[in-house]
Formats: structure tokens, sequence, C-alpha cells
């Protein structure tokens, strides 16, 4: 198994963009977003942020709520965003707002939209109990044919990491929900809005350890995995599991950094690299002692020759 130890590529200026960074996306030509979810532990707003590889600075966008994902369109610089119970699609430059989906979690109070994911048929995304113990939150297709929300599985607890394997209808949701401490696996109808049975493909149930963010690597064999470690320890981890067995394959660490919450490969002019993004939420004082590179995002090398072309959110000739 190979471990590569990984480097610090962005250290977020003010305090409260490391708070809860997450969801890093390719946006362009050297270009990577990620969303601040919140900027700090009583904070009812966040951000969408921008980091350039070529200059090496970085541009916060504040929004009008709490972002769960923020995943590019086909249109510069703007973005479908998970944004509080909401689906919107928010440009940049103008800060214009425009409702894709205004009804998430009408069922239920206390929840809001967490990991969200972009495929050809259009979003897979869940929501997360605000208090991180109540089993109330969903996990959610939005269906780009008829503009549809259907909720694929409700009595989730904190939505995270998805990933879809597959063309057609018929394809394989990988989804994480976080305190239940596995990587679940399922036979899912798009077409149908349905789930089949699920399959435990990894488990950390014995570990203290959470499965967060998650992506496919190039060949659809594995899953990358960001590992939240709650514990005061002096470096995080990134693991690569292999769909099949759920063998282990290889881990990133991020030195200074336990709370490790989304990964993302990302093409380099020297080839291609994980990215992930890392949280200082919940940390005492004395552990962000020990943690020093808390809610920095970090770059590491990988084996992999090549990424799939990008998936880009198609915005709806209603916008």
């Amino acid at each position: 198994m190979r471990e590569i130890v990984m480097s610090v590529l962005h250290r977020p200026q003010q305090d409260i963009l490391r708070f809860l960074p997450e969801g890093p996306c390719a946006c362009g030509d050297n270009r990577l977003s990620w969303v601040a979810i919140q900027h700090g532990a009583e904070a009812s707003r966040g951000s969408l942020n921008i980091y350039d590889f070529i200059s090496k600075t970085s541009a916060n966008y504040p929004l009008n709520g709490r972002p769960g994902f923020a995943c590019p369109t086909n249109q510069f610089n703007t973005f479908v965003v998970g944004l509080e119970r909401r689906i919107v699609v928010v440009n940049l430059d103008s800060g214009e707002e425009m409702v894709v989906q205004d009804d998430v979690d009408a069922q239920v109070d206390g929840t809001i939209i967490n990991d969200g994911i972009v495929f050809d048929r259009g979003l897979v995304f869940g929501t997360k109990d605000l208090e991180l113990t109540h089993p109330k939150a969903s996990l959610y297709l939005w269906r780009r044919a008829d503009s549809q929300l259907v909720n694929l599985q409700a009595n989730q607890i904190c939505s995270n990491g998805k990933v879809i394997l597959g063309n057609g209808s018929e394809r394989i949701l990988l989804d994480i929900d976080s305190p239940r401490q596995t990587v679940v696996r399922y036979p899912f109808d798009v077409d149908a809005g349905t789930l089949g049975q699920p399959q435990i493909v990894v488990d950390l149930r014995d570990q203290g350890v959470f499965p967060d963010g998650m992506v496919a690597t190039p060949d659809q064999r594995s899953v990358i995995v960001a590992i939240y470690n709650p514990d005061p320890v002096p470096e995080g981890e990134v693991r690569q599991y292999s769909i099949e067995t759920g063998e282990l394959e290889c881990v990133w660490q991020t030195p200074g950094s336990p709370q490790v919450t989304c990964p993302q490969l990302v093409d380099s002019s020297d080839g291609v690299k994980l990215v992930v993004t890392t949280a200082v939420e919940c940390m005492s004082a004395e552990a962000q002692k020990i943690a020093v590179n808390a809610g920095c995002l970090f770059l590491g090398e990988t084996d992999f020759e090549s990424l799939p072309k990008p998936l880009y959110f198609e915005l709806p000739s209603t916008l």
C-alpha cells in the first residue's frame, strides 16, 4: 500500500474561512472552487471560494445562506448551489440568484442541504440534521428530464459523499451517511427514482473516525474517501478503497489537519493531483495547537495518468 504526504496548497487568511471548507471542484483551466459552509459555529451564512493555480490567489464570494455544495455550470462564473433548503443558480459576477428547487426537506425541521454532485441526469445530494443526532435528513435526486425532486432515502443523519457509476438509467450509487461510519453501495434506477438493496463497501465502525466526502478514481474501480477524525491527533488521512473488495489501497496524509472533509482529483501541468479540504469545526483551542494546518487545502501526488472530462451542470432553459 502506498502512503503519500500531502502539502498545504492554500491557507485561508480569515479564520471564518477555515471553519468548514468542503466540496472542491475544478471550475475551468487552473481554477478550483469550494464552499465555506458557514463562517463560524453560530454563523448563518457561508461563501463560495475560488483558487487560481497560476497566480496562487483566492477570491471569496459571500452567499445568502449556508452552502452545502457548489458545482460549476456550463456558464463561466455561474454555479449550482445547495443553499440552506433550496437549490439555486448563482452568478458570481452579478450576484444574481435563480431558484431551481425551493422545497427541499419540506417535511422536517432543523436540516439543511449538505454534500452533492452533478451527473448527466441532474443532481444527487443529501441533507444533514443540524444537531447531527436525529435520522431526519434525506438523500435526493433532482432529475433533469422532468425537473422533479425525488426522495431516494429518508432517515439519514448527515448525508455526505456521493459517487455515481455507469450509464443509462440503471447505475450504481455509492453514498456516505457519516455518523453511520460506512460507505454503502446501491443499485440506482434514475428513471424510476429508486434505490435497490444496500451493500456495505467500506466499514469504519470500529475505528473511531468518520467518512466524509468521496470521489471515484478515474477507472471507477476505487473510491477516495476523506477521513474526518475528531480526536486531537497531529495528522489526517484520505484513503483509497477498492469498491469490489473494500481493500485499502493508498493513504494520503494531511500533516497538522485531522478533520479532512472532501477530496477532488484535478488536472495540472505536471499530472493528476489530489486536492482535499480540511476543517477547524468543533476543535478546541488545545487541539488547534496540534492541528496547525486545520482549515487548509492540501495537494498530493497520484499515480493516475488522466481524468475523464469534467461534468458541468447544464442550466435549465427555464432559467
